[in-house]
């Protein structure tokens, strides 16, 4: 036994233990004959930093991970990083700028090899960062989407699907940003509030017979206007329904066409239509019967003007940019008479999230993958149950966006990343194939090739992540054993971007889902449920509070806090909570190592006569049954819960003050059992402390890391679990009640047993002492009436009186209650009237509502509680 210092200090104990079991190799310990179970991290960013979604994440994987592992599973969770092709090009860009080297000067090789160096000296800072938070992943087989058994899979995927006419090129709208000269995924696109006009035209019909008039946000994309756009049921047009009109600037000529995107309600009921620039026109211009090649183009790839193929865009336009052009085009409206009114507007306006410009609808060409085949098989593992979603409610939208899914644009105008393997002739042919000798191979000896210079969209390779990482395509051990994996832990927020993808390729290449389970979490928001950004100033950086209350403080809040279908609301005073929740561990040890307690020599529950002993034997079988069905559900906050109470309510706050003076043999056996099964289980939500206490209270044959969740084969003793439950409840009331009237400790209480109730007389007198030290409670009497001026409590169905003549002045104690339920009433119905007035509830912020609604359900409970109070007294 190891004497515990008089205060808990996490840092050192943190650094010590997970140096220890990482060099032990003790993450993935050899089980070759155990049951398999495996988890994939999602690999963060190689250019990324711990952030607090990350940290709920993984925190919710290292406790799956090290239950399954202290189960006696073989525990796989694979780690590793995303190459994150945009934002490390970003960085390396940016680092090479420093030095005044241009990307473009040195050419690609020489770029690449810099990305290299940079991911060698200062890429993957989370690595380290997650080993701050615990995280318990096999880093022995750490990967990179990019290393080059990875990649390798990579490019056999692509071609494989290009082989089955699953991938394809074709001319589509992209989102494309400006900045750095690329087609970017919905996701990496951020949509902000920002102030703009609504600009009123005016198109004049070619015949002369009169004008239409159109709004834009965008004046500028007019010059690449090929249609203007009616409701099919609008009267008002359809006398000019297939006429032209004349292009006010261009002088193109573009019919008046009907479609239901036009809404009769909105502004003329007439849009004009620029299917080269908007997504929605794209799709009224296919149903028009405008093919994409067909479509107009106004902006290179840089977003300024260029000439559309008709040839029609005014000379000096060309070559400005397209916030500069902007202006020139509504002068020149202005000039023709064609301006007619400009209007302020809030717009949604789409910017690169990490360029920070004006994302750019774009027709270019593109490589996409035909995933609608591939989400039927999705969907069909779903149904059939081989992929369960927890929670279910979002299995909705997963349906929803697997029917009605779109084609998958997989190429990206970078250098970093999996380089496409398709290579080019002169004529335009197009050769895939892995290797270079396979294309020439296809395109015939002496044809001179090109490869394409784009690469692949990361979210394609981080597709491939629960098979590529275990060696595929070669059917390795790791592949055959632990392919699928058992469960995903993933926020919602890339439930199409990651998930869906990952399910698609796993049943397209392995024709088994990736992962049994796929569990789904919420957002972590700040105190007040606003989302965390920047720019609010409220966002949370976990490894300062780590570095404020401890790894196991944070991780103990995060899975408390996770509901199943509810965001986490942040606050930083319950991780201060769970602080102090690891403090009290740590004393209770120093008690018990005090009182000559220390490690259990004993994995099964000892003999025990005591009824005390019996009764905390039975509430350590109650808890591991609530904790393994939480885990069972995956109801992260159902077992922080059960053994958050069963620690610090239980064990540390009735079993050891009833046994407090009372330590013999078998106490000391029981209370060594009883809390070695709390650091057991404890393990998986707070692994640092316990795994010092674990060794602290004596010599151990093995880390706790990698010990034996219980299993305890005692049984729970009813006539213990009444007795002893009945004594707690007894003082918990009679100090509840101490507490609500003033009853000072001086006083003795003598219980009046109403009714004379045998068994709660004998309860009361053999556990006499106990209830002198523990609630100042006298020798019971019986009585077959409650005294006047005698509170009362309800216990087990027998009811309690305790005469307070003397103890306290019952009238001024009636009188202080009745003054108190009045303030507190008070204050519930104005709280009651603000809510149920609709200018405060709808006007309000949503944290005011929020906070009036919490006030007023404390001033009921505390008025519903003082009235009890005041009941009491009769």
């Amino acid at each position: 036994m190891t004497e515990l210092a008089k205060t808990f200090e996490p840092g050192p104990i943190e650094t010590r233990w997970y140096a220890h079991w990482e060099g032990q190799g003790l993450f993935r310990p050899d089980r070759p004959n155990a049951e398999p179970y495996t988890i994939v991290m999602p690999p963060p960013n190689v250019t990324g930093s711990l952030h607090i979604g990350h940290a709920l994440d993984d925190t919710l994987q290292d406790i799956l991970i090290r239950h399954a592992r202290m189960q006696g599973k073989d525990s796989l969770w694979v780690v590793g990083m995303d190459h994150a092709g945009i934002a490390t090009q970003m960085v390396v860009e940016r680092n090479l700028g420093s030095q005044g080297i241009n990307r473009a000067e040195i050419g690609r090789d020489a770029f690449i090899e810099h990305v290299w160096e940079w991911k060698s000296q200062s890429g993957g800072q989370i690595t380290k960062q997650l080993r701050r938070l615990g995280a318990s992943c096999d880093w022995s087989n750490e990967r990179f989407t990019m290393d080059e058994g990875f990649s390798a899979a990579v490019i056999k995927v692509f071609v494989e699907l290009y082989k089955r006419g699953r991938i394809y090129r074709d001319k589509r709208l992209v989102n494309w940003d400006p900045k750095f000269q690329t087609a970017i995924s919905d996701l990496e696109v951020e949509t902000r509030e920002v102030q703009g006009k609504f600009w009123h035209l005016k198109y004049p019909l070619a015949d002369g017979s009169g004008a239409i008039h159109v709004a834009t946000t965008r004046p500028e994309t007019m010059l690449a206007d090929m249609a203007v756009a009616v409701h099919p049921d609008d009267e008002r047009y359809a006398a000019i329904v297939g006429k032209q009109i004349k292009h006010p600037l261009t002088g193109r000529l573009i019919p008046i066409i009907t479609d239901e995107h036009a809404d009769p309600e909105l502004g003329s009921g007439a849009v004009k239509i620029t299917p080269g620039h908007d997504f929605n026109d794209y799709e009224v211009g296919k149903r028009a019967g405008f093919k994409p090649g067909e479509m107009l183009n106004m902006l290179d790839g840089s977003a300024h003007i260029t000439q559309t193929q008709d040839g029609l865009v005014p000379a000096e336009l060309i070559g400005m940019d397209r916030f500069d052009v902007r202006k020139r085009v509504v002068e020149l409206l202005e000039a023709e008479g064609a301006l007619e009114k400009v209007e302020d507007r809030t717009i949604a306006t789409p910017y690169g999230d990490r360029s920070g410009v004006v994302i750019e609808p774009w027709l270019t060409d593109q490589w996409y993958v035909d995933v609608a085949p591939l989400a039927e098989r999705v969907m069909k593992a779903t149904r059939s149950g081989e992929i369960k979603i927890v929670p279910e409610t979002w299995s909705k939208t997963w349906f929803n966006w697997l029917e009605g899914i779109q084609p998958w644009c997989v190429s990206r105008q970078l250098w970093w990343g999996h380089r496409i393997p398709a290579w080019f002739d002169a004529d335009g042919n197009i050769f895939v194939a892995e290797t270079i000798a396979e294309a020439q191979q296809q395109a015939g000896e002496g044809v001179e090739l090109r490869q394409d210079e784009d690469v692949l969209d990361t979210w394609f390779s981080s597709a491939l992540w629960p098979f590529a990482t275990l060696g595929w395509p070669e059917q390795t051990h790791d592949l055959k054993r632990h392919y699928p994996n058992d469960v995903l832990i993933s926020g919602f927020d890339i439930l199409f971007f990651w998930d869906a993808r990952m399910a698609m390729q796993g049943l397209e290449f392995l024709d088994e889902v990736p992962w049994r389970t796929l569990y789904l979490h919420g957002l972590v928001r700040d105190a007040h449920g606003q989302k965390m950004s920047k720019s609010k100033g409220n966002t949370v950086d976990p490894l300062v509070l780590i570095d404020k209350y401890g790894a196991d403080a944070m991780r103990f809040t995060l899975a408390a806090m996770e509901s199943q279908g509810r965001d986490i609301k942040l606050d930083e005073k319950r991780v201060e909570g769970y602080r102090n929740f690891a403090t009290k561990l740590w004393n209770a040890a120093r008690f018990l190592q005090g009182n000559g307690i220390g490690a259990s020599q004993s994995i099964a529950a000892p003999e025990a006569s005591l009824p005390v002993n019996r009764w905390i034997i039975g509430e350590v079988i109650a808890t591991l049954g609530r904790l393994n069905k939480a885990f069972d559900e995956l109801r992260f906050d159902d077992m922080a819960d059960a053994i958050y109470h069963f620690t610090w309510g239980t064990f540390c706050d009735w079993y050891v003050e009833l046994v407090k003076g009372a330590f013999d043999d078998e106490t000391r056996a029981v209370a060594a059992w009883a809390f070695d099964q709390i650091l057991v289980m404890l393990h998986p939500f707070m692994p640092f402390v316990t795994e010092e206490l674990w060794h602290s209270m004596g010599d151990r044959p093995y880390e706790l890391i990698v010990a034996k969740w219980p299993e305890p084969e005692a049984q729970r003793d009813p006539n213990a679990a009444r007795d002893i439950g009945g004594l707690v409840e007894v003082i918990d009331q009679v100090r509840a009640m101490r507490a609500e009237l003033n009853i000072p400790w001086s006083a003795t209480l003598a219980p009046n047993v109403i009714g004379g109730d045998v068994a709660m007389l004998e309860r009361l007198t053999k556990n006499a002492a106990t209830l002198a030290r523990m609630a100042k409670v006298g020798v019971p009497v019986a009585a077959d009436a409650v005294l006047p001026g005698s509170a009362q409590i309800v216990v087990g169905g027998v009811t309690l009186a305790f005469p307070l003549e003397g103890a306290i002045d019952l009238d001024a104690e009636r009188a202080r209650l009745a003054k108190a339920i009045a303030a507190a009433e008070k204050e519930r119905d104005s709280l009651g009237g603000r809510l149920s007035n609709p200018a405060f509830t709808e006007r309000a912020k949503p944290e005011a509502v929020e906070k009036a609604r919490a006030d007023h359900d404390a001033k009921s409970g505390e008025a519903e509680r003082l009235r009890a109070a005041l009941e009491r007294l009769g």
